[in-house]
């Protein structure tokens, strides 16, 4: 896998206020720092005053820490612990120590207390900081607090050097995945956008590209030696390879890409493929490549990307299932309810490492467009294909709405082991409550039909990702217990 994701370097520094003993917190960040192990960085400046702060912050700096956990030990001076967040370039998270490692008389520290007036002097500064649901612990809870900080804080880091680069414009009457990037730039992603015929002319470049080799034996060795579309392997390298140089020779002064490209109509005739094995693979490297220009598909994706540091997909909430798929291997087999069951769905861009018995296939929706007297698919080659393997997923989405405004939803569920017997990279998803979250929030929020996938429950640190960012509309799945805004109760 291509290391498209940030490494984060995790550091404390621990505060105290003057009136209570510093070395009862020097004391608390030593067993804090030993409980979390090997990984983090403890620094030795405590933090009484806003020059105590300032010598901190220069410190963790040095040490090359990007993300931080300032500790209260203790109750903490409200302002130089604040400021700590104001001078410290990256994401910082809050914590504070619960009582119990010594006697409440000289060894009481207050920090329950203290943490309150931290929050609210944040609140005042205007800025973001991450405290987790369980913010008072023990050294050995407060050190799951942090490894849980990890994957927040490396999407955060994350989204700060990327650079979503696309091939448009979307296709005709396709306004599904349309959403203004003037919220990108509030994010501080970078966007390049570039014409389909740009990328065409990038393509042709590389014709006779002495790595078209290399790159043709790796896939073959992917695909297997039943593959019976290995003629098209070395056009579809030759792109890979495009789209690759692209990336490096455009990154700029980003450290991350992630590519939202035009796939469909001309895409087939002008470059006789479709890109979804390729699309699959670099989402496979950590480079996520979203269909139909998708942006804040491209974007989501590299949120999953960075939470899970793992690959993830991109389908549309696309079928209901049948009743027969449903009576033959679900019920009673799973405990959902057919309408929590759906079917999620792209051309074939997932990676193959995701799927049950990947194979190369072809477009079938696009060869009924454009191959319809031919008997045999050509340019509608170079999907992946297969029933995307069963387990825990989150199914999740950043989106802008018309008004420049962030929202996101974020619901956990899994892929059933079930036989999809259509085609595409496809699985059947259950969600808890899909039926209300799909007309609540998917169609009342109005979001469009594509949808990223993360491989594991990933929605504690994906909800958390989206609070950071400061967005207010996070949804989920609620239980049947707790209804929407506007859901009817008569039912």
């Amino acid at each position: 896998m291509i290391r498209n994701i940030p490494e984060v370097k995790l550091g404390v520094i621990a505060v105290s206020r003057s009136c209570f003993p510093a070395a009862l917190s020097e004391r608390r960040r030593a067993a804090l720092c030993a409980a979390y192990g090997e990984g983090v960085y403890e620094c030795p400046v405590t933090v009484e005053n806003e020059i105590d702060a300032r010598r901190a912050v220069e410190d963790v700096k040095a040490a090359g820490v990007n993300a931080l956990c300032v500790f209260l030990g203790n109750f903490g001076p409200e302002t130089p612990e604040t400021l700590i967040a104001d001078w410290f370039d990256g994401p910082v998270m809050y914590v504070a120590a619960a009582e119990g490692d010594g006697d409440l008389h000289d060894g009481r520290g207050d920090a329950y207390c203290g943490l309150l007036n931290c929050s609210y002097n944040l609140g005042l500064r205007g800025r973001a900081a991450y405290i987790p649901e369980s913010p008072v612990g023990t050294a050995e809870e407060l050190a799951e607090e942090l490894r849980a900080f990890v994957p927040i804080a490396r999407a955060i880091l994350g989204l700060r050097g990327l650079k979503v680069i696309t091939f448009g414009p979307r296709p005709d009457d396709f306004l599904a995945c349309n959403g203004p990037i003037k919220a990108l730039y509030d994010l501080g992603v970078a966007v390049e956008e570039n014409s389909e015929l740009d990328l065409l002319v990038a393509y042709n470049k590389h014709a006779g590209d002495p790595r078209i080799g290399a790159k043709v034996a790796e896939m073959a060795a992917e695909l297997g030696a039943d593959n019976p579309y290995a003629g098209i392997l070395p056009r579809l390298a030759q792109y890979e390879l495009t789209l690759l140089d692209w990336a490096e020779e455009h990154r700029g002064a980003r450290e991350y890409v992630a590519f939202a490209n035009k796939c469909w109509p001309a895409f087939q005739t002008e470059f006789k493929f479709v890109p979804c094995y390729v699309n699959s693979r670099l989402t496979g490297m950590g480079i996520p490549v979203s269909c139909e220009v998708d942006i804040y598909g491209a974007l989501s994706e590299y949120i999953g990307v960075c939470v899970s540091a793992a690959p993830v997909t991109l389908l549309d909430i696309n079928n209901t299932v049948p009743q027969a798929i449903y009576d033959k291997a679900i019920k009673g087999v799973y405990p959902y309810r057919l309408r929590e069951t759906f079917m999620g769905f792209h051309c074939g861009n997932t990676c193959s490492a995701l799927l049950k018995n990947a194979h190369m296939g072809y477009q079938l929706i696009m060869k009924r467009d454009l191959e319809p007297e031919l008997p045999e698919p050509d340019i509608t080659r170079g999907t992946i294909e297969g029933n995307i393997k069963a387990g825990d997923i989150t199914f999740f989405r950043l989106q802008s709405g018309a008004d420049t405004s962030l929202r996101a939803y974020v619901a956990q569920g899994e892929v059933l082991d079930v036989d999809c017997e259509s085609f595409g990279s496809i699985g059947a998803f259950a969600i808890p409550e899909m039926d209300r979250f799909y007309r609540h929030v998917l169609i009342a929020k109005r979001y469009p039909h594509h949808g990223a996938v993360a491989f594991g429950k990933h929605g504690r640190a994906l909800f958390e990702v989206f609070k950071y960012l400061g967005i207010s509309d996070i949804a989920y799945n609620q239980p049947a217990a707790l209804p929407y805004p506007g859901e009817n109760p008569y039912k």
